[in-house]
């Protein structure tokens, strides 16, 4: 595609409620497991290139508001994958499964819970796929709400800010110093993320050879 279009697109995106898509995505892709597949990573560092442009049209509102709003976003979002896993989780091994839910997805976020303890609702946050069904697991285990609450707000702040605000000072740094702007080659940059954050989690999902956890662990999940 035409760098030319993609910055038009993207432009075009950011004048038309930008902000709102994002919060749209960072809410579906931690909240439903139907959001595993979106660019939460690479939608976060292009929008901290953005920021200025994305707090002008919001507004005019201060980038604090904006990245907040985010953050909010993220912590709304596992709040209904943990209501979700609590109230209907073990359904969902019964549930047909399609190209948008796989089971073993569940059971992978099980494996990681089971090793990782309360802090996967902290690390998940940095690790796409993992992400979207650490919380469904959290509220199937039952995990104590307020430690979930906990873990959720504090990932969320580190995630949305690390991103947001890498972003925006890299832009902010290639401008001063080689009167360059990232924003030229926004397309490069998201696909680097989405390989780079995304790739790992992938091969371990489709290729590890790794029983998808203990034999009764299914039956245990469902109790």
């Amino acid at each position: 595609m035409d760098k030319g279009l993609v910055q038009q697109f993207i432009d075009w995106i950011i004048l038309n409620g930008g902000l709102y898509f994002m919060l749209f995505v960072v809410f579906a892709e931690t909240g439903l497991f139907i959001g595993f597949f979106l660019p939460g990573d690479s939608l976060l560092f292009a929008a901290g290139i953005y920021l200025n442009e994305l707090s002008r049209e919001f507004f005019n509102a201060p980038i604090a508001i904006v990245i907040l709003l985010v953050i909010i976003a993220s912590v709304l979002g596992n709040m209904v994958g943990y209501w979700f896993g609590y109230k209907a989780g073990p359904l969902l091994f019964e549930r047909k499964e399609t190209w948008l839910f796989r089971r073993k997805h569940l059971l992978r976020a099980k494996d990681f819970y089971d090793h990782y303890g309360k802090g996967t609702i902290f690390v998940a946050k940095f690790l796409p796929i993992i992400r979207t069904f650490a919380p469904i697991v959290a509220g199937i285990v039952k995990m104590d709400r307020p430690t979930f609450i906990i873990y959720n707000i504090f990932g969320s702040i580190a995630w949305v800010v690390s991103m947001m605000l890498g972003g925006y000072y890299l832009e902010e740094m290639v401008k001063e110093k080689f009167n360059y702007s990232l924003k030229d080659h926004i397309e490069a940059i998201a696909i680097v993320i989405i390989l780079i954050t995304t790739l790992p989690v992938l091969y371990k999902l489709f290729f590890s050879k790794k029983p998808l956890g203990k034999p009764s662990q299914e039956q245990e999940i469902k109790k």
